[in-house]
This record gives structure tokens, C-alpha cells and sequence, in this order.
């Protein structure tokens, strides 16, 4: 009995010193990790073949449409008025510090030259490689390029479906260890020809999250494949999970963090940079019944929102089969990026101001520089703890002086505020 359990002990031992060896982040890791979280605001792109179904990119899944049927569209993509240079411009122009690029999404079509698939954008009419065009111009305008991956593929019959795709393709023909291969496989070259890549994007693990018997991703090899060939790129999981090992920044979908109103954020909040994906209407692809887009105010008070929790807002564009992006996009972009030349000091580079008022009242910071928003125009007066003494208040982008009064720990201001504001910010500079 005394062996078993020293056997025990020892393997117990064996077992924590194999868990102990956790990832540890470079140091160009850890400065792209800093240089994210001061971002901000990213642009989501989410394009495809489905596009030319105009019925957003879950069609396939959705109608249970034959693979081999669906791929026939190939034949008929032709993007033949996309620009990378207006697209990334205009992201630009909208205060946006880095593009996501759907390469592959759950459809299983390429948006590169790969050489593990035939169907990919280059056996289209269009016949040239997107991912590239965008990586050229991203790198040229400075603006960091990230990728999303998807990790199911409805498409791939050596994939083993999940929860979903089940009506697409067979089903008695997945092979995991082929379909790892041919990730990895496409992940390298994503990593290695397209020059730095800021980040990968995955998305899929939910697709097995109810099974009764666990899936293993194999994630931990996959994460390191990444790191070894691209040390600075960071990895993200839209898992809405806390962060596994190896993970280097937390994803919320359509949630700002902490909150739960989609149903798919419930996780707690780590420690790594963290991210907030939104559509603008309800879509992530292109959806041609969908014009519902959110106003320029929602979309900058969602901004105002998750910079209050420290997050970025990844802000989606479903571009159209054509290549162009829809006009009510670009309009909400061009207005934003108004709004951040002006007030923009109160966003880029701030983390959580460390006090809120549900939606009305936001804080953000940047070293002894506390920023407070005001996103009610009822608002007359402003009362909110502060551990430091108050320097000065003022408005933000008028610097108007504020009369304040501070007691006690307690900031007293009152403000008049424009029916028609989307957002009053008073600066408070601290001593």
C-alpha cells in the first residue's frame, strides 16, 4: 500500500512539474501585446465566397447547402473592384490601428495562394491573391494585419463536424491528424509569406463544446507552431472561454467585457489585452437584406463602452461580392474617425478609468490624466470618488475651464451638455 501511494506521489509530482512548464511570451511578444492594447479600435473583415450569396457567411451551414454545389460559385467570384489601398485608407482615416482578415472561414475557401487547396481565390476569375494585395498595403500604411482562421471547415470531409455543418458533406470520412496537417500547413504559410503578422485569429472551438466526449484541438502545438515561426505574433481564441495556455489575448464577442448581454461572454476577464467583436448592423458578412447599421453615436459610445473596460473594439465590415464596402459603412467609418481626431487622447493608449455609471458615465486614464465621459445629455452635475488631488478640469477638445469643488475624496463638477452630444468628455489633469 505504502509503494502504490509513493508510486502515486511521485507521479503526481511528474504531473506538476509537465504542468509547470507553462508559455512563457517573448519580448517582442510582450511589446506587441502593449502596442495592441493601446490600439483601440481594429476593423473586422469578413469575406468570402459567401458574399456572392448576399445571405451573410453562415449561408452554407444555415441551408444545408451541398459543398460540392455551393463551391460552384467559385466560378462566378470576380472582386474585380477591390482596392486595397482605398480599403486600408479608409480604415485609416476611421482612428482604425489594425485590420482582421477573414483568410478562411467556416465555408473552406482560401482567400490566398495556398498551395494545400484548389479552392482558394486564385482559381477564380478574379485569380489574385487577396491576403496579399492586403498585406502590401497594410505593411505600406503601417497599419498592423491580423488573420482570422477558422478551425471548422464545412467543406473538408477529413474535418470532423461538430455541431454544425452536418448537413454539407459526408460525415464518415473525417481524418483529425490529415485536417491538423493541412492547418498547420496553411497556417505556415501565412506566416511566412506575407511578411509580420500582428496576430491569428481563431475561431471554431465551440463547434465541439457540447459533445459528451472531449475533442482535442491539439491547440498547444498549434499555438507553438505560430510562436516559433512568428515569436511577436500574438494568439487569440474566440472560444468564450477564459484564456488557454498560450493565448495572448482575451476575445469577447458582441459583449463588452464583463458584460453578458449576447449570451456569449460569461467568462471572467484575465490579465492579457482584451478585445470586444461587434458588427455594425446585424451581419458579419454581407448580407443584402441587412441595412440595419448601427448609428455613428452607438458605434462611438460602444467604443467609449469597451475602452472603459480596458478592451479594444474590433468593428466589423462585411464587404460586398464585388470587393467595394457597402456606402453606410464607410460613412459610419469616415464619422468616426472625425470623432477620434478630436477626442481621440481620451481613447488610444488609456486603460479603465476605475469608476462608471452603468452607461452614462465612463472613465479612462493615461498616467495622471482621467478622462470622464459623459454619454447623457441629462447629465447636469458629475459627483465620483478620487483618491488624488485634482490639478485642473476642463472640456476636452474646447479646454474650457471647469469650476470643481474636491472634499473628502469626492470630485463635485456640474456641466451643461449639448442635447445633440455624443459624447461630453471632461479632462481632469491630477497631481
Amino acid at each position: 500500500m505504502k509503494k502504490w501511494i509513493a508510486t502515486l506521489a511521485c507521479f503526481c509530482l511528474l504531473s506538476v512539474s509537465a504542468q509547470a512548464q507553462k508559455y512563457v511570451p517573448t519580448p517582442e511578444n510582450l511589446q506587441n501585446r502593449k502596442e495592441f492594447a493601446e490600439s483601440r479600435l481594429g476593423i473586422f473583415i469578413h469575406w468570402g465566397l459567401y458574399s456572392t450569396f448576399a445571405q451573410g457567411e453562415w449561408y452554407m451551414n444555415n441551408a444545408s447547402v451541398d459543398a460540392r454545389e455551393y463551391a460552384k460559385a467559385m466560378n462566378g467570384f470576380y472582386p474585380h473592384r477591390f482596392d486595397a489601398r482605398q480599403w486600408v485608407s479608409a480604415f485609416k482615416a476611421a482612428g482604425a490601428k489594425y485590420i482582421c482578415f477573414t483568410t478562411r472561414h467556416h465555408e473552406g475557401f482560401s482567400m490566398w495562394d495556398t498551395r494545400w487547396s484548389d479552392y482558394n481565390i486564385m482559381n477564380t476569375p478574379y485569380g489574385k491573391d487577396i491576403v496579399r494585395q492586403l498585406a502590401e498595403e497594410c505593411h505600406r500604411q503601417g497599419i498592423k494585419l491580423h488573420l482570422y482562421y477558422s478551425h471548422i471547415d464545412w467543406t473538408r470531409e477529413d474535418y470532423p463536424a461538430g455541431r454544425t455543418g452536418r448537413g454539407t458533406k459526408r460525415l464518415d470520412r473525417a481524418d483529425w491528424p490529415a485536417y491538423y496537417r493541412f492547418m498547420n500547413n496553411q497556417l505556415t504559410e501565412l506566416l511566412t509569406n506575407y511578411g509580420e503578422i500582428g496576430a491569428i485569429w481563431f475561431d471554431g472551438w465551440w463547434d465541439h463544446d457540447v459533445d459528451s466526449v472531449p475533442f482535442n484541438w491539439e491547440l498547444e502545438e498549434q499555438y507553438k507552431l505560430i510562436h516559433d515561426l512568428q515569436p511577436g505574433c500574438l494568439v487569440g481564441n474566440n472560444h468564450h472561454q477564459t484564456p488557454f495556455e498560450g493565448e495572448d489575448i482575451q476575445i469577447f464577442e458582441r459583449d463588452v467585457p464583463g458584460e453578458n448581454k449576447a449570451g456569449l461572454s460569461g467568462q471572467d476577464i484575465s490579465a492579457l489585452p482584451l478585445e470586444t467583436c461587434q458588427t455594425m448592423n446585424h451581419s458579419w458578412g454581407y448580407r443584402v437584406t441587412d441595412q440595419e447599421y448601427k448609428s455613428t453615436r452607438e458605434l462611438i459610445q460602444l467604443l467609449v463602452r469597451t475602452s472603459g473596460k480596458g478592451a479594444n473594439l474590433l468593428l466589423n465590415v462585411g464587404p460586398q461580392p464585388d470587393g467595394t464596402l457597402p456606402e453606410a459603412a464607410l460613412t459610419r467609418l469616415a464619422e468616426m474617425g472625425q470623432w477620434l481626431d478630436r477626442y481621440g487622447e481620451s481613447i488610444y493608449a488609456t486603460v479603465a478609468g476605475g469608476y462608471r455609471d452603468g452607461d452614462r458615465i465612463i472613465t479612462t486614464r493615461n498616467g495622471n490624466t482621467l478622462y470622464v465621459h459623459l454619454l447623457d445629455a441629462s447629465i447636469d452635475r458629475v459627483s465620483m470618488p478620487l483618491t488624488q488631488k485634482v490639478k485642473r478640469v476642463e472640456v476636452l477638445g474646447e479646454g474650457t475651464r471647469i469650476d470643481y469643488k474636491y472634499k473628502k475624496g469626492v470630485l463635485d463638477f456640474a456641466v451643461d451638455i449639448p442635447d445633440d452630444c455624443i459624447d461630453y468628455v471632461v479632462k481632469v489633469t491630477l497631481k
